[in-house]
């Protein structure tokens, strides 16, 4: 997402961080190189030129040509102009009304509506505790219901059903259950077209007026690029849509759409798809977005996604098992299962600035897999005493694990040079601490002094 736009503004940057002073021309050759980076990114003709413009009349400002550091300046009043290019602020779902709210998903065919209906379903149960329904009156595109019905039971969430019915009925009978039976969120999937006609349309608008949805959602496609805005434009004059919905952003390099839809509508980017999996939905920050696309990581969102994994007794657990030396393989296995938690560790380190630049596409995500086979394959005592993995015991690791004892040497070969970090740092805390083993429960006696 957006590599190639950050690989092309990376130089450009660099170079402005770099100047002394600016003048007129050297910012000038600086925002061609802009205007080109985002022209090739997909960005709308339109919204580049808004862009460039803006950042040139704040860039020759006075406030800029005497600061200490103009370059860095510049750099900032890009940052703060993608910012605003995607819309400001992050956009939070309105659904204050009396229960139970509605949000219906409308796009195209083949867009990803179903997918990001199950996507916000599980997103609105675990993240604010409500309590959805999905509605699937997607009446004409084969198995889309079955498709609804599928996702709805892998992540424990109801879908209420009529089978090839009329739409807009089955969507107020859907809101209709959803009273009797205690559901405080409706999420309609409804049906999309090849292309736009005025059949959809007017379909969409009659379901609309039936439930009167809180949200009305767009679902679009981020791999067709400008195509997605031109349709984002044409439904929002007709449905008056309220957020955007960006799917399969995972596999657009150039994110061109998402740096031109909130420009071209008015309307704000909320959730963004970042992968097949129904948990990979993200809200859209443009602060922190803005933030990866000129280089410099997302830490916050790393947090994020940290907390949400990571247990803060263990947390506790862990350090003091580091600090005093008793890390072992079962903690190896513990802490490498957690990692997976957070995602695909390209995307991991895609937020941290610096690792970014790495070529995180040569990141081999199956080595990760070889080697929670290995270790689950060891018994608990081993995993606990891993000097006791003789020959022989390499050898059932390995057959178990369907790997090679090389696998099961490289294995405990990297746990060595861990626990050998680990220790170099326990001991650093220990002369900072006096000497006492962080973590540990022992207190110096008290000394008692002798009468005179």
């Amino acid at each position: 997402m957006f590599s190639q736009l950050t690989d092309s503004l990376e130089s450009t940057l660099k170079k402005l961080r770099g100047q002394g002073t600016l003048t007129e021309e050297n910012v000038a050759d600086a925002l061609r190189e802009v205007r080109r980076a985002f022209l090739e990114a997909d960005v709308n003709f339109n919204v580049t030129r808004d862009f460039v413009k803006a950042v040139k009349e704040k860039a020759l400002g006075t406030d800029v040509l005497l600061s200490v550091t103009p370059g860095q300046q510049i750099v900032k009043i890009i940052n703060d102009e993608l910012i605003q290019m995607m819309g400001g602020e992050t956009k939070e779902l309105q659904l204050t009304g009396v229960p139970p709210t509605g949000i219906m998903m409308v796009g195209l065919q083949g867009s990803g509506k179903t997918t990001f209906a199950g996507k916000i379903a599980l997103y609105m149960r675990s993240k604010r505790k409500r309590k959805p329904l999905l509605v699937a009156a997607d009446v004409y595109r084969p198995a889309a219901i079955k498709q609804l019905q599928v996702l709805g039971k892998s992540i424990g969430i109801p879908v209420y059903e009529e089978g090839q019915g009329n739409p807009v009925e089955i969507i107020k009978n859907g809101h209709r259950y959803a009273i009797e039976n205690g559901y405080d969120l409706v999420i309609y999937d409804t049906a999309g077209r090849l292309q736009i006609d005025d059949v959809l349309m007017q379909e969409l608008e009659q379901a609309r007026d039936a439930v009167h949805p809180e949200e009305i959602l767009f679902v679009a496609d981020a791999m067709i690029g400008q195509e997605a805005v031109s349709v984002a434009e044409t439904f929002f004059q007709r449905l008056n849509f309220t957020g955007v919905c960006l799917s399969k952003m995972d596999g657009d390099t150039r994110g061109g759409a998402a740096l031109s839809i909130k420009k071209m509508t008015g309307v704000p980017i909320c959730f963004v798809g970042l992968g097949e999996k129904l948990s990979e939905i993200d809200l859209f920050h443009p602060d922190r977005m803005a933030s990866r696309i000129l280089g410099m990581g997302d830490v916050v969102s790393l947090v994020e996604k940290a907390q949400s994994v990571i247990d803060e007794k263990d947390a506790k657990d862990l350090k003091k098992k580091i600090f005093n030396n008793t890390f072992d393989l079962n903690d190896f296995l513990k802490q490498l299962r957690t990692i997976k938690k957070l995602g695909r560790i390209k995307d991991i380190m895609g937020l941290i600035p610096g690792l970014n630049k790495l070529p995180l596409d040569q990141i081999n995500e199956k080595e990760l897999v070889y080697v929670e086979a290995t270790l689950s394959s060891m018994t608990a005592k081993e995993r606990e005493k891993p000097s006791i993995i003789d020959s022989s015991r390499k050898k059932r690791i390995a057959s178990g694990s369907g790997t090679s004892v090389q696998r099961v040497n490289q294995v405990l070969s990297q746990y060595d040079s861990m626990k050998e970090m680990f220790k170099k740092i326990g001991g650093m805390a220990q002369k900072q601490n006096g000497g006492t083993p962080v973590g540990s429960n022992y207190t110096p006696p008290k000394v008692k002094k002798k009468r005179k």
